[in-house]
């Protein structure tokens, strides 16, 4: 397990020296490294239509990682993730702050460059906006993709304008970008379109069904094709995630999130987010924690296919 270092003395405690997401190795000139996994942080907010503060949300993920730094097999994996993926921290997206075209493309840019380099992305939002940058450049190399979404919401709304956070999945299928056929949306307890042929499983389905029978429907819905992972945090019930900027009741818990991820190991996730995560809303950090959490298990996910 790799610990910041000062003096020769290990850090394992829960409140220093986390620069990277679970004091991972930052990274600036992540294209050249020999890093599997990049993280990038995004802090962009402007596409939201409730309250603002997720662009403060990769901070807080960070912030709150440190607490699950110190485990050398993060549990319940028997394996500790860093001695199987090679995986850096890059810090967070410089854009020209406020000029959402120029977001568009630095990150569209960003996250080309590092797929070219071979590298995989796992990025921390930010609105849910910043999705679909994300899903042009992964569509741009792996092809058409199978979208594998949790949220509160479908995000399939046309009334939107074009930078909006709940309408890049009505955008991605008319550029091509996915296929809603073989698509499928975890969580939803929001009202959406359902002439839409994107596969949606409601909260209480989610909620009531066994982890075996959601895990199973999500792999016949994607099949073979290569996965996006897009992780709104909102997903989670406000009891587990109060800080975001659209909560809805109803929601999924973390242990429920939790088990659903560790079925997908045979699963071909290709790129990966984790958005919406707005700590000032927050008072414990609790949404922080669960956003760090959840991206971690993601990792872990992705390193179990290294065995």
């Amino acid at each position: 397990m790799t610990l910041t270092t000062l003096n020769g003395q290990t850090d394992i405690s829960l409140v220093a020296n986390n620069f990277g997401f679970c004091r991972l190795p930052v990274h600036f000139s992540p294209y050249d490294s020999d890093a599997d996994w990049v993280i990038t942080g995004v802090p962009y907010d402007i596409a939201t239509s409730g309250r603002t503060g997720s662009r403060f949300g990769a901070e807080g993920i960070r912030r709150a990682s440190v607490n699950l730094a110190w485990e050398g097999c993060r549990f319940p994996w028997d394996f500790d993730v860093r001695q199987r993926l090679n995986i850096v921290d890059c810090g967070d997206l410089v854009y020209a702050f406020g000029d959402s075209r120029d977001f568009v493309q630095k990150l569209q840019s960003h996250t080309e460059k590092l797929l070219a380099a071979g590298k995989r992305c796992l990025t921390f939002g930010g609105d849910h906006f910043i999705t679909l940058p994300l899903l042009r450049a992964h569509a741009k190399h792996f092809g058409k993709l199978a979208l594998l979404h949790f949220d509160a919401h479908t995000d399939t709304y046309e009334n939107g304008s074009e930078f909006d956070h709940g309408t890049m999945f009505y955008t991605a299928p008319k550029e091509g970008l996915i296929d809603p056929a073989r698509s499928i949306q975890i969580g939803i307890r929001t009202e959406y379109d359902k002439n839409l042929p994107y596969t949606v499983l409601p909260a209480p389905q989610v909620n009531d069904d066994s982890v075996d029978n959601i895990v199973k429907k999500i792999k016949e819905t994607v099949g073979d094709l290569p996965v996006y992972l897009t992780f709104d945090i909102d997903c989670l019930d406000p009891a587990y995630a109060p800080g975001t900027g659209t909560p809805v009741c109803g929601g999924l818990s973390t242990d429920r999130v939790l088990k659903i991820l560790r079925g997908l190991q045979d699963v071909n996730i290709v790129g990966m987010d984790l958005v919406e995560v707005a700590p000032a809303y927050d008072h414990a950090d609790i949404t922080s924690l669960a956003g760090a959490t959840l991206a971690l298990e993601m990792l872990y996910l992705q390193g179990s296919k290294k065995a």
